[in-house]
């Protein structure tokens, strides 16, 4: 997972956003390195209806990234209030939707870890894309095979809340921006209640041109955006400073934009804003994202009302063991001294 600007009279309804809903990128981020076998590979950089009132007052749920396939000790630390499962993909042929690119939509034991996942009351939301393998845009070649394709994996999760993780080749890829946007629209037409969010990369700057494109193409469709999730990590080797200080700051230039380009309110832009960091050591030399990182970011968001907040990833949330590789910090464990879960713990608040 990792790394979400003109204003225009037409990106009015987007911000629709908190209320109905739209997106955003970086083209100098990029997602972790692909993790371990039967881990999702990690990515680079919904909230429901709301008055500005409603938004301000109400609580920042934390909702975590987990593998699809692999339970994790760490999956339930700090109570989360959503899954996101990573990731859905094409099979890597034809408009076939898999986990991970690798397992059936509807495989037994997928659907046993998804009802252990909700037996508290959490919900799913399945998350399409991510950095490596081919999103399912890409892959099918009209906009109602693309809107089957996400709504088959959308019932095998018993799912209402969908996330679009675009990044890389396929944020610059205006053909597939478009198509997925229409798909979308025509999901939503059969769904009414279908909740949509975009995770998009992010620089302390703010979202970039490719991702407001993607924010303009899905409006253009009339897509209902709950939510626009801004993945704080990985700015590159020129960044060298505090991270959570990093998160902050490209929150609030990401605020100002999405405040811009929808016309909405404070509390409106806040509450369809959701932030995703990556836990410990990132993929970019000198980014070490620390438990006293999260603890300012979880403040933060309560602060702003922000929807969600959100980690790469559960199985990630744990002390390397003695002796492990430089890889291991980027695929299952931190790269940071912690207890089991302490990063769900600061994130959750």
């Amino acid at each position: 997972m990792r790394s979400f600007h003109t204003a225009t009279a037409g990106l009015t309804c987007m911000f629709a956003l908190a209320i109905t809903g739209c997106s955003a990128g970086s083209d100098d981020t990029t997602d972790a390195t692909p993790p371990t076998p039967r881990q999702p590979s990690a990515p680079t950089s919904g909230s429901p209806s709301a008055s500005p009132s409603e938004a301000a007052s109400s609580s920042t749920a934390y909702a975590p990234y987990v593998s699809s396939d692999e339970a994790s000790d760490n999956d339930s630390a700090g109570s989360p209030a959503t899954y996101n499962l990573a990731f859905v993909i094409s099979d890597g042929s034809d408009c076939t939707p898999q986990w991970n690119g690798t397992t059936a939509i509807a495989d037994s034991a997928t659907k046993s870890r998804i009802s252990k996942l909700t037996q508290d009351g959490a919900t799913v939301r399945v998350s399409f894309g991510g950095a490596s393998g081919k999103e399912l845009a890409v892959s099918c070649d009209s906009a109602s095979e693309l809107a089957a394709a996400y709504g088959k994996a959308l019932d095998a999760a018993g799912s209402t809340q969908a996330d679009f993780d675009i990044e890389g080749d396929e944020l610059t890829d205006s053909d597939s921006v478009d198509l997925r946007s229409e798909a979308i629209a025509l999901l939503q037409k059969e769904r009414s209640d279908l909740e949509v969010s975009f995770t998009l990369p992010v620089m302390p700057s703010g979202l970039d041109d490719d991702s407001v494109a993607l924010l303009e193409s899905a409006n253009e469709h009339d897509v209902q955006v709950a939510t626009v999730n801004i993945m704080t990590m990985n700015y590159g080797e020129s960044y060298t400073g505090d991270m959570g200080d990093y998160a902050l700051t490209s929150a609030k230039a990401a605020h100002t934009q999405l405040k811009e380009l929808f016309g909405t309110s404070d509390a409106t832009a806040w509450k369809a804003m959701a932030l995703t960091s990556m836990l410990g050591v990132n993929d970019v030399d000198n980014e070490i994202f620390t438990l006293d990182d999260a603890a300012q970011v979880r403040e933060f968001a309560a602060e702003k009302g922000i929807g969600w907040v959100s980690v790469w990833a559960t199985f990630r949330d744990q002390q390397c063991a003695d002796g492990s590789s430089a890889d291991d910090a980027l695929t299952n464990c931190s790269g940071v001294d912690q207890e089991d879960g302490a990063f769900a713990e600061a994130f959750s608040g």
